[in-house]
């Protein structure tokens, strides 16, 4: 199972639009090199130390966000529409 569908995805909603290239290239190794996405969920709510090819501000930023210090409701996945509307 995964940990939290609806974390990464959240992530990337909110984010990706804004990110520069090296930081989506970041994300892009963070989401796909480790091979447990249950690391990347415990690296994000800081249960373990994330290691330091993953400690970049990308994961500094998710950190942040799966703080949720607005207390959204993050129940389910966004709709994907949002990976194809233009940047802001």
């Amino acid at each position: 199972t995964h940990p939290d569908p609806s974390l990464s995805s959240l992530f990337a909603k909110e984010n990706l639009a804004h990110m520069s290239e090296e930081q989506l290239n970041c994300y892009d190794r963070l989401i796909n090199e480790p091979s447990n996405d249950w690391d990347i969920y415990y690296w994000a709510t800081e249960a373990k130390p994330t290691p330091a090819e993953f400690d970049t501000d990308v994961m500094a930023m998710l950190r942040e966000f799966a703080k949720n210090r607005n207390r959204e409701q993050r129940l389910r996945q966004p709709d994907l529409e949002y990976l194809f509307e233009p940047p802001r």
